[in-house]
């Protein structure tokens, strides 16, 4: 069953170890490349953004959509990656490059801590522990005897990291360029992940949960170790965040960075790793879109934005009710189904050959009289 109500992950199937992905990747990274050098400093850290929230959506979408465990509250590992990263590089100059496979660990290791005892829960009782876990992180970040760490409500500003080896590009390139790197290294984990065995046990618990168990699947350990993977996404995720903007506050891992991450990933497609991509656009782009939209009916329209936005939800949950890659399968399905039909039948049928260089049937009579 699926993981929400009423979203079945279409996409979701276990995807095979393939060379035919090289192509996608391939052209991921020249299209970036392309954007790198083309695009304006302002739009290189939207799109920057876009990825490190494709990061995040890829983490909770093997949490949700492969394996079937509701979380409303993967900003509370993002908030870890993030504040953890800005302390590491602000009070313990490491640098920033080294603080994404330390927050990797500690975030998984975090996931996985919590994973354990939430697997006593299920449903909206799950949903609802990890919905506290996002409630609780902005106080935790507040509470004043962290200030000397976090800088408490005020936040913390960390040095941008600059570009190495004189390389003969800006700091905004080199950022974007970055994050492109990891959001395609992490992609490509993510897809041998849910490839190899613990993937399919994944899946196997999401759908047949008591069939797996059967079959000798550790339900305790796949899905902690799914919570702890997800974590780390998310970690990483936070840590790149921190670096690409400089400063961290507790206001920017409120419990609404939860469920933007919740609904980018509904929109981009459960169970769809490369659809995270356009969640990842939702996340970031719709609200500056339905901002633009107010700005066109002045000040009289401050809750404009707003509606706005779940306008463009709803219209996209009812359009395309298994997300963005499910439409796109879709309409990539009919293209083929119409040039099936279009194409005619090139190979004629032939008569079946003996081995006398005979028609089979004249053959048979030819036996018969002799």
């Amino acid at each position: 069953m699926s993981a929400i109500a009423g979203i079945k992950p279409q996409a979701a199937s276990v995807p095979q170890r393939k060379f035919g992905r090289a192509p996608a990747f391939a052209a991921a990274l020249i299209a970036g490349i392309l954007l790198a050098f083309n695009a304006s400093g302002y739009h290189l850290f939207q799109y920057a953004q876009v990825l490190i929230y494709m990061i995040a959506l890829i983490g909770l979408n093997l949490l949700t959509g492969f394996n079937g465990s509701i979380s409303l509250g993967h900003g509370a590992f993002f908030a870890i990656g993030g504040y953890g990263a800005a302390i590491l590089m602000a009070h313990l100059g490491v640098a920033w490059w080294l603080t994404l496979p330390i927050m990797a660990f500690i975030c998984f290791g975090a996931g996985f801590g919590f994973g354990m005892p939430a697997l006593r829960l299920e449903g909206l009782y799950l949903a609802l522990a990890t919905f506290a876990l996002a409630i609780t992180m902005p106080g935790i970040l507040n509470y004043k005897h962290f200030d000397a760490y976090t800088g408490g409500t005020s936040g913390l500003q960390v040095d941008k990291p600059k570009v190495p080896l004189h390389l003969p590009l800006n700091q905004d390139q080199w950022l974007f360029l970055c994050c492109l790197a990891a959001a395609m290294l992490m992609l490509f984990i993510a897809q041998n992940l849910v490839a190899s065995r613990v993937g399919r046990a994944m899946v196997a618990l999401r759908d047949h949960p008591i069939a797996a168990q059967t079959m000798g699947v550790n339900s305790a350990m796949v899905k902690a170790t799914c919570f702890g993977v997800a974590a780390l996404y998310a970690g990483v995720a936070g840590a790149l965040d921190a670096a690409l903007v400089g400063f961290v506050a507790p206001d920017s891992y409120s419990v609404f960075l939860s469920l933007s991450l919740l609904v980018g990933m509904v929109v981009g497609g459960l169970g769809s790793l490369w659809g995270m991509l356009a969640g990842a656009i939702f996340i970031e782009f719709v609200p500056n879109l339905a901002d633009s939209f107010s700005d066109m009916f002045g000040e009289s329209a401050k809750a404009l934005p707003w509606a706005v936005y779940g306008v463009f939800l709803i219209a996209i949950l009812l359009l395309a009710p298994h997300g963005i890659a499910g439409a796109v399968q879709r309409v990539v399905a009919f293209v083929r189904g119409l040039m099936a039909k279009a194409s005619p039948n090139l190979t004629p049928e032939l008569p079946a050959i003996s081995a006398g260089n005979q028609p089979a049937e004249q053959n048979h009579r030819t036996t018969q009289g002799s």
